[in-house]
């Protein structure tokens, strides 16, 4: 190393030391908040589980079929979701998918609770924006693993640190989303509102947000994929679902178990994306 290089290396500017400081100084001071909301969230996420697997499968498998049925009043997509988890009750993985579905479902509507409502503001308000866009670069630009570490300290293992990760990841996608439909709305139209006396709540419930609802549903499908992604990575942390089998045959070199849990995951990853979309079909 030249003499430069080590002058500026002995510099080190204690960005590590500062981090653990902070986190420590959490732990010390709001570890019973955080252990209080560990305990709540894993609460709701074990009991909302058990309901679900209180219900036969095939009884679950059902009501999920007339759900996609319902909302996009296509019996081929109905069909073909009541195939896709038949396969993945034949597979064993009938308790996990439940876990795994549980998890995803809770992590996109947290995010889309706060994405939406944030989107909204930063399309109204320009600095706003100008903040969240780099927080939103960082966190769309961070490796997963690294959001592992701070959740880890101070949440510990279990459901409820998947979920903190998951929502942390897969939230800036429906922010971005939800401000490209607000700020894409037609000009003319927010006009043709506003010479009717529409109010500003009028325009944003009647004009911006009906407008606006595909790229916002878009973010609830990107929200979906992405929380998805993270099934793996949160059972590294303890969060139950198809990820444990999945780290298990990684572990193991377990190929078959691997190929099971990977496909049960497609499976469901599938399902919700073709639920969750907006689209009209002249086949149905």
């Amino acid at each position: 190393m030249d003499p430069v290089s080590e002058w500026i290396a002995d510099w080190k500017i204690p960005i590590g030391r500062w981090g653990r400081d902070f986190f420590d100084f959490l732990t010390t001071n709001f570890a019973w908040l955080f252990d209080t909301l560990a305990e709540v969230l894993a609460d709701i996420l074990d009991g909302m589980v058990d309901l679900l697997l209180a219900i036969p499968p095939i009884g679950l498998v059902l009501a999920i079929a007339a759900l996609a049925y319902g909302l996009q009043r296509s019996w081929k997509l109905a069909l073909a979701v009541a195939l896709g988890l038949a396969f993945i009750i034949n597979q064993g993985l009938w308790e996990e998918t439940v876990e795994t579905l549980v998890l995803v479902v809770a992590a996109a509507a947290v995010s889309m609770a706060i994405g939406v409502p944030v989107g909204i503001w930063a399309a109204h308000n320009a600095r706003v924006y100008q903040f969240l866009r780099p927080v939103l670069d960082l966190m769309q630009t961070l490796p997963t693993f690294v959001y592992l570490i701070p959740v880890l300290i101070l949440f510990g293992l279990g459901a409820a640190p998947g979920l903190i990760v998951t929502v942390i990841f897969a939230s800036p996608a429906p922010i971005r989303l939800t401000y490209l439909g607000i700020t894409s709305v037609p000009q003319p139209m927010l006009e043709a509102g506003q010479a009717f006396g529409a109010t500003k709540r009028q325009l944003l419930w009647k004009v911006e947000l009906p407008a606006a609802l595909p790229s916002i549903m878009a973010g609830l499908t990107q929200c979906i994929m992405l929380s998805l992604s993270m099934v793996v990575i949160a059972a590294l942390i303890g969060a139950d679902g198809l990820g444990k089998p999945v780290v298990r045959a990684l572990n193991s070199v377990n190929i078959p178990l691997g190929l099971e849990a990977g496909l049960a995951i497609v499976v469901l990853a599938i399902i919700l994306d073709r639920i969750a979309r907006i689209e009209r079909r002249s086949d149905k």
